[in-house]
């Protein structure tokens, strides 16, 4: 008999999570590792020693040309003008009434490009609003399927990745990125994490995901790096004190209320949202 269930999405790292054993899980309509040998032995290796987590079910949407600054100033709170090719901050899609649609991380890879970067559970709803807005001289695009996404977090984290990089990647400063090889792999590297550790988040191309992989878990196994699952993830963000969507923050919350204000620029100009926070705040 035939099962009308939609398909659950795998990562490209799915068949690595099972040979080391990973305890495999739905979440937001993918397979995920929640943990491998324990939550707390996971959460306790990213404060003392770094943790690895496969977070490739994020999505990654491009918005580029030449109206791409402006198009993005008004569908974010943050002010991307501020943002200089190598930078990124994060952010959020808001309602005409200042709530959450989604938060958001956005990369400026280029003067007339960047990349947001959206939770899985929202990916294709997020799509469809920024379609929905007035926009000119823009072009979106849905490039999930381009990347895998690694994090590599805690404090040994740069010591961990130098030694598989050929570029300097402790010269990375927080929130900010750039490009190289890791392991012989091209990718981007982000001084970004959501562990409240020191870290990266590493987008490679699909493939070549398992190659970064075993790579960095192989060199910093000596130091003590394991790999981490959803569970730690979880307990990491919420002792950082870090929101996650669908929980501290939801389509009935604004960033004001969320204690995030710190994300909205009410004097950049018009955004999507800005007058019901202008009125909120006063």
């Amino acid at each position: 008999m035939m099962s009308d269930a939609p398909q659950l999405g795998r990562t490209p790292l799915d068949a690595a999570h099972r040979a080391a054993g990973a305890r495999m899980v739905e979440f937001a309509g993918w397979e995920m590792p929640v943990q491998y040998a324990g939550v707390i032995e996971e959460h306790r290796a990213v404060r003392t020693a770094a943790g690895l987590f496969d977070v490739s079910h994020m999505g990654e949407i491009r918005v580029a040309g030449p109206g791409a600054e402006s198009f993005v100033q008004f569908a974010t709170p943050n002010d991307v003008s501020k943002l200089i090719p190598g930078r990124a901050h994060y952010s959020a899609l808001l309602t005409g009434e200042g709530t959450y649609i989604d938060d958001v991380l956005v990369y400026r890879l280029d003067e007339a490009e960047f990349l947001l970067v959206v939770n899985a559970s929202n990916r294709r709803a997020d799509l469809a609003h920024l379609a929905s807005l007035p926009r000119r001289d823009v072009m979106i695009e849905d490039v999930s399927e381009q990347y895998a996404l690694l994090a590599l977090q805690g404090p040994l984290a740069v010591e961990i990745l130098s030694s598989a990089s050929a570029f300097p990647v402790a010269d990375i400063k927080y929130y900010r990125f750039d490009h190289g090889d890791v392991a012989g792999i091209p990718a981007l590297v982000s001084r970004t994490g959501y562990t409240g550790e020191d870290g990266f988040e590493l987008y490679v191309e699909p493939g070549a995901a398992g190659t970064v992989w075993q790579a960095l878990l192989a060199g910093g196994e000596s130091v003590g790096l394991v790999p981490a699952g959803l569970g730690a993830r979880d307990t990491l963000r919420l002792e950082a004190g870090m929101a996650l969507y669908g929980h501290e923050i939801d389509a009935t919350t604004t960033p004001l209320e969320a204690g995030l204000g710190w994300t909205v620029k009410l004097d950049k100009g018009p955004f999507l949202g800005r007058d019901r926070l202008v009125a909120q705040q006063a």
